[in-house]
C-alpha cells in the first residue's frame, strides 16, 4: 500500500492505494459523446509507463533511433513529450488538491487534459495531476505526474497478490455486450445496447499479438465468442490458404486439450500484469495476452436464456422471457489500441506487418474498415 505525496511540500494527496496493472483500455477513445465508466477501481493505482498528453511531436520531427529507444518500431502520427510514469487513480481517492476548471483543453463535455495538469496541491499550489472526464474517454481518471508526486509506503500488512486459482474463483467475467449511455444532447440522454468497449480494446491488443504469432499464415481461433471477435479481422488481414496456425484457449484451472496448438490465448494477472504461461511441451507456443475478465468469458461464456434442449418450444407455452439483446452491427476491433500495441512489438519491422499498418492508414479495403473500427 502506498500514499502519494506532493514532491514540493510533502502534503498527502491520496488515500492508501494498492498497485494493479494498467488496464488495456486505458488509452481508448470510444465513439462520440459516449459516457464511459470509471477507469480505475477505488483504492487502486496503476503506473502508465509511457508519456501521455502534450506537448506532441509529429513523426517527421523524431530523431533517428529515438522512437526505437522508446520501444516504438514503426511510424506513428505523433509522440508525446510528457514525462512518463504517471500514477493513474480514481477521482474519489484524491485528497488535498484543487481543480482548475479553466484548463479544460479541447473538451466538449468535461476535461480532457490537453492543456496539461489541471489540479494543484492545496498546500503549495504546485501542479500535481490531470483529471480526465470528457465524453468518449474513460471517465474520471486522475493522472498524478511522476515528477510532481512521490509514492510513500504505508505501514501495515501487505497481502500477496492472489494466486491464479484464487483469481479464477473470485474475478468476474467481462460481458460481451453492455448498455452504452450518451451525454444529454438535443433529445436528452439516450442508451443503446452495444458490444463492450473493454472487449473492443482487448481485442485490438490481442489482434496485434495474433498477427505476430501468425507469421503471415492464416489463423483459426476457437469456436464461439473468439470466432465472433477475431476471425473476421484475421481473415481480412492474413492471406488465405493452408497450412493454418491454430489458436486455443489455455490458462489456470483449464484442462489441456489442444496439444497441437501453435498459439495460446492466455490471461493477464490483473494485479501484477504478468501473462500466464504453461509448463511442459506447450511452453513453446506463442502466447496472446487477454485481460482476465475477457479470458473468463471465452472460457466460460454466459448462457443465453433457457431454451429447449431439442425441438421447438411448444405452442401452448406462454413465454415471458425476452429474446437476448444483441448489438445492431458486427464486432469492431478498436483500431487505436491495435495500432498502439502493434507498433510496440519488434516483429512489426517485418515488411508484411508494415504493409498492414500502411493499408489501415489508407483505409485500403472496405472489408478492412468493417473489421477494424476507424
Amino acid at each position: 500500500m502506498f500514499v502519494c505525496v506532493c514532491a514540493g511540500c510533502g502534503a498527502e494527496l491520496t488515500t492508501p492505494l494498492s498497485q494493479v496493472a494498467l488496464p488495456v483500455h486505458a488509452h481508448q477513445s470510444y465513439g462520440n459523446g459516449v459516457q464511459l465508466p470509471v477507469l480505475m477501481r477505488a483504492g487502486t493505482f496503476a503506473v502508465d509507463p509511457e508519456p501521455w498528453g502534450g506537448p506532441w511531436r509529429v513523426w517527421d520531427e523524431i530523431e533517428p533511433g529515438e522512437a526505437e529507444a522508446r520501444g516504438i518500431h514503426a511510424p506513428v502520427r505523433a509522440l508525446s513529450d510528457a514525462t512518463p510514469g504517471a500514477v493513474v487513480i480514481a477521482p474519489g481517492d484524491v485528497r488535498g488538491t484543487r481543480l482548475i476548471p479553466e484548463k479544460r483543453g479541447d473538451s466538449c463535455c468535461g476535461l480532457d487534459g490537453a492543456d496539461g495538469p489541471n489540479m494543484v496541491c492545496e498546500a503549495c499550489d504546485a501542479p500535481v495531476a490531470t483529471r480526465v472526464d470528457d465524453c468518449s474517454l474513460w471517465q474520471a481518471a486522475v493522472r498524478l505526474g511522476s515528477d510532481a508526486v512521490h509514492r510513500v509506503p504505508v505501514d501495515g500488512t501487505h497481502p500477496a497478490p492472489l494466486s491464479w486459482a484464487e483469481l479464477v474463483e473470485t474475478e468476474e467475467a467481462t460481458p460481451l455486450f453492455e448498455p452504452i449511455a450518451t451525454w444529454g444532447g438535443r433529445w436528452g440522454t439516450s442508451h443503446y445496447w452495444s458490444w463492450s468497449p473493454r472487449w473492443e480494446a482487448a481485442a485490438g491488443h490481442a489482434l496485434a499479438h495474433l498477427l505476430v504469432a501468425s507469421q503471415g499464415r492464416p489463423v483459426e481461433v476457437p469456436d464461439g465468442a473468439a470466432t465472433e471477435v477475431f476471425q473476421r479481422a484475421l481473415d481480412v488481414l492474413l492471406p488465405a490458404g493452408a497450412p493454418k496456425r491454430r489458436a486455443a484457449l489455455a490458462g489456470p484451472e483449464l484442462p489441456w486439450r489442444e496439444a497441437d496448438a501453435d498459439i495460446l490465448l492466455v490471461p493477464i494477472h490483473p494485479r501484477t500484469g504478468r501473462t500466464w504461461a504453461p509448463e511442459g511441451p506447450t511452453a513453446s507456443a506463442h502466447l496472446v495476452p487477454l485481460p482476465l475478465g475477457v479470458w473468463l468469458t471465452l472460457v466460460s461464456p454466459l448462457p443465453y436464456l433457457p431454451l429447449p434442449a431439442a425441438g421447438r418450444m411448444p405452442r401452448d407455452v406462454l413465454r415471458d422471457d425476452p429474446l437476448p439483446l444483441l448489438p445492431h452491427s458486427p464486432f469492431w476491433i478498436d483500431r487505436r489500441t491495435f495500432e498502439h500495441t502493434l507498433v510496440r512489438l519488434p516483429a512489426v519491422r517485418s515488411p508484411w506487418l508494415r504493409t498492414i499498418l500502411e493499408n489501415l492508414d489508407r483505409n485500403a479495403s472496405p472489408d478492412l474498415v468493417q473489421a477494424v473500427a476507424p
